[in-house]
């Protein structure tokens, strides 16, 4: 079936900022949307989301230019298109903007039309979007519901730096979508009790978990697990604990600066102090522990880890598949963290994750900060077979619609 018309317009997400929507229409009438996310602690190597720097409007975070290129640009190349050719429109999209960053269209407007022309795809094929996801992208792996892993404490640069560390998250032991977000779900209610008690406040960060002024990660960690128990929950039994450092956000000069406690540290001393956090808490996954370049240290982490935890690279690979090629030769990690709107369009993630399957790593898909109610990727998670899904916490409803949307295939809606 061949596309008629697209059409894209400026929407906002979840913090209020500007990102981009984009409808394909076909010739039987239908139409069909999706809309692209937008991070804050972004890797100097993600594609380039294209913002219109007009400080009088939207404080320059507009993205009407983005918006025009799919209008004006991209529309006129797949218009006309059957839409079942995902691989060649993909491609006639990166040849016109003709960048490696997508920095001529934006990759924010280039994946706006490969997400809606998917959904579109999967429509015309009268099949649910993870069915056509993976056989179209995916067909040597089976489809498999991933691990969630729930962000139910926020800091970095997600919650004014009252944590060093970006994310807490707690990853229920099940793959039964509502099993696990019903455990999720308790603990950190729970949790958010056990903060009233403490007098602190619940306040919520960009991905829905709390950000409360804690003393230290340790005291973080010690309060979820006792939340947990409260409940009757264990730690290593019911559910496990991952960290995201985003250590690129306080890497500087060649060292690891603190914010939250003062101290400078070098690579090595930040490992030893994720193994005594291991020890201690069985950490099963740590996320960007150092900067985005600092492959050696990367190196170091995952030789240690002999496979018994995840030393993930999310701003170190940014769903690159060059990247991703570089660390699978320097065995830099053992997983990837997997966000579309890092490559920019859904083939590219397609191969993103197909490479890191074929190397034995561990895939997380993954949102970002500032969302969308579009839960393509609890779709994209479950059709790759995807062995975790980060979609944030148990709160604000764009986080919720990826975890419902899970919930949805599992009873065959």
């Amino acid at each position: 079936m061949k596309i008629t018309s697209i059409q894209s317009l400026e929407i906002l997400d979840s913090r209020g900022k500007p990102t981009v929507r984009t409808f394909v229409k076909l010739e039987d009438g239908s139409i069909h949307s999706s809309s692209v996310p937008s991070g804050a602690s972004t890797g100097a190597h993600e594609a380039v989301e294209l913002r219109d720097g007009d400080s009088k409007r939207h404080l320059g975070q507009g993205v009407l230019q983005a918006v025009a290129n799919v209008n004006t640009v991209l529309a006129p190349l797949v218009v006309g298109m059957e839409v079942d050719q995902l691989k060649e429109i993909d491609q006639k999209m990166l040849d016109k903007d003709g960048t490696g960053n997508k920095g001529n269209l934006g990759a924010n407007a280039i994946l706006s039309v490969s997400q809606a022309v998917t959904k579109a795809a999967a429509y015309t094929a009268n099949k649910p979007l993870w069915r056509f996801l993976h056989d179209y992208y995916f067909s040597a792996h089976s489809a498999a519901f991933p691990r969630l892993m729930v962000n139910v404490i926020n800091g970095g640069k997600h919650a004014n730096w009252n944590f060093d560390i970006q994310e807490f998250m707690i990853s229920p032991s099940t793959t039964q979508p509502s099993e696990a977000v019903r455990v999720a779900a308790e603990i950190f209610q729970q949790l958010g009790k056990t903060l009233k008690e403490k007098k602190l406040q619940t306040l919520v960060g960009d991905e829905g978990g709390y950000s409360p002024l804690l003393s230290s990660n340790e005291e973080v960690l010690e309060t979820i697990k006792a939340s947990a128990e409260k409940l009757g929950y264990s730690l290593g039994r019911e559910f496990d604990f991952a960290l995201d450092s985003a250590s690129t956000e306080f890497f500087e000069n060649g060292s690891y600066v603190m914010k939250k406690t003062g101290k400078t540290l070098s690579g090595d001393e930040l490992m030893n102090y994720y193994q005594t956090l291991r020890s201690t808490y069985r950490i099963i996954s740590f996320e960007d522990p150092f900067a985005e370049d600092d492959w050696a240290q990367f190196q170091k982490f995952t030789a240690f880890s002999n496979d018994e935890f995840l030393t993930v690279g999310d701003d170190l690979y940014v769903t690159n598949p060059e990247r991703i090629r570089r660390g699978i030769e320097l065995n830099a990690t053992n997983a990837v963290l997997i966000k579309l709107n890092q490559i920019g369009s859904v083939s590219e993630t397609a191969e993103a994750i197909t490479m890191a399957k074929q190397a034995g790593w561990k895939v997380i898909v993954s949102h970002r900060s500032g969302e969308t109610e579009d839960s393509f990727i609890a779709d994209l998670a479950y059709g790759a077979g995807a062995d975790f899904i980060k979609t944030g916490s148990m709160s604000r409803s764009e986080r919720l619609a990826k975890y419902n949307r899970l919930i949805e295939i599992e009873n065959g809606l």
